[in-house]
């Protein structure tokens, strides 16, 4: 007891869902005997209130049935196993309904608390429950203690609950042997139906305080360590090797996705070496020049002499590439404060490629770049906080 008090204490974390789930496979979820006995005692009920008048009509006619007897039949023996069937199954075909509905109510309140699970693993012997020790330990440890607690409350509400109703009713059922055959049978069935109510509360109150409890000691008993945790992580998400390939493998793929729209480009605007910008713009789709490809080092030299192969006009502007490439996102629009620019920079191409070619002499545009605009995010970001404070 105390060792399993020991290992309880080291589960300080909460179950994750996975946990949750391989749980569940199992078939380990929280499961309420007593919502289930509730559930069909107040579905007794309900059938009992509803159908009181015709289970009482056809009881009588049953009774009739069975005792009203010829004499000339009564001393036939042959005949007397066939009355009884009949009489048997006229009995089971005037409970069937109440059957079939505590059938659905014992059903629902299995499934009430824990919802569906069907696992062949919970149904496989395990020869450690075998073992006499775990069976004393389970006896004597805190579930067993909670099970006997649970189980001297619901005996005691219960007794509470049966002596009040008995002590109510008792001379109603005393009055039962002065009324006729049928009279009887209709206040019978009452009474009946109030004792059924009545242990229905009484579960009902049990039901309330277990299902809290069942939850949470369901819980608590999924209960992780920080190593499991830490454990299932790495599982989960595989090891650091690992998702650096994925990483890698991701970059590339992105990478290659990239490149393939740098044919699409309008211009490429570079450092000349260091950075790498390829801008497209169609006015009729977008609002602004937008970003298909950008890189730095080998990336941009591999952008650049794509560029060059499908013919994309190459702008050498250092500051205008460095501002493009630490402001501009890919696949999005450039910032606003280069929204000049850079059409200076596209009129200048479409000028080109409207007269004799590149190879004409026409003048550069001269932009004008802000110099945060040269700086990564971060650090333009610090700087502005430097600068507020």
């Amino acid at each position: 007891m105390a060792e399993n008090d020991t290992q309880q204490q080291e589960r300080t974390e909460q179950p994750t869902a996975k946990k949750l789930a391989d749980a569940r496979q199992r078939g380990r979820v929280p499961r309420s005997r007593e919502l289930g006995a509730t559930v069909v005692m107040l579905a007794g009920a309900g059938s009992f209130l509803v159908m009181r008048p015709m289970l009482t009509q056809q009881l009588e006619g049953l009774m009739v049935s069975g005792l009203g007897i010829r004499r000339a039949l009564a001393f036939e023996p042959l005949d007397m196993p066939r009355v009884l069937g009949r009489s048997i199954g006229l009995g089971i075909e005037l409970l069937a309904p109440l059957w079939v509905v505590l059938a659905i109510a014992a059903l629902i309140g299995t499934l009430a608390l824990g919802g569906w699970v069907f696992s062949f693993e919970s149904l496989a012997p395990k020869l450690e429950k075998l073992d006499p020790l775990k069976g004393i330990k389970r006896v004597f440890g805190w579930n067993g203690f909670a099970e006997l607690a649970k189980a001297l409350a619901k005996f005691m509400v219960v007794a509470i609950a049966a002596t009040s109703l008995l002590w109510w009713l008792a001379p109603e059922f005393l009055a039962l042997g002065m009324l006729t055959a049928e009279g009887a049978l209709e206040r019978a069935g009452w009474l009946a139906t109030l004792c059924f109510l009545g242990f229905a509360a009484a579960l009902l109150l049990i039901a309330a305080a277990d299902v809290p409890f069942q939850y949470w000691q369901y819980r608590r008993q999924m209960r992780m360590t920080r190593q499991e945790v830490k454990d299932e992580q790495k599982e989960t998400e595989g090891r650091p090797e690992v998702r650096s390939r994925i990483r890698n493998a991701q970059q590339q793929i992105a990478t290659q996705r990239m490149m393939m729209e740098v044919p699409k480009a309008d211009v490429i605007a570079t450092n000349p070496t260091h950075y790498a910008v390829a801008l497209r713009y169609d006015a009729g789709k977008m609002r602004a020049p937008r970003v298909v490809a950008k890189g730095a080092d080998l990336l941009a030299l591999a952008i650049r002499r794509i560029g060059e192969a499908h013919g994309v006009p190459v702008f050498e502007h250092p500051p205008l590439a460095q501002a493009l490439f630490h402001s501009g996102k890919l696949g999005q629009e450039i910032s606003p404060r280069l929204y000049v620019a850079v059409a200076q920079v596209l009129t200048y191409i479409y000028q080109l490629r409207r007269h004799v070619g590149i190879s004409q002499s026409t003048p550069r545009p001269k932009l004008d770049i802000d110099a945060d605009l040269l700086l990564p995010e971060r650090e333009r970001r610090r700087a502005q906080w430097a600068a507020d404070s």
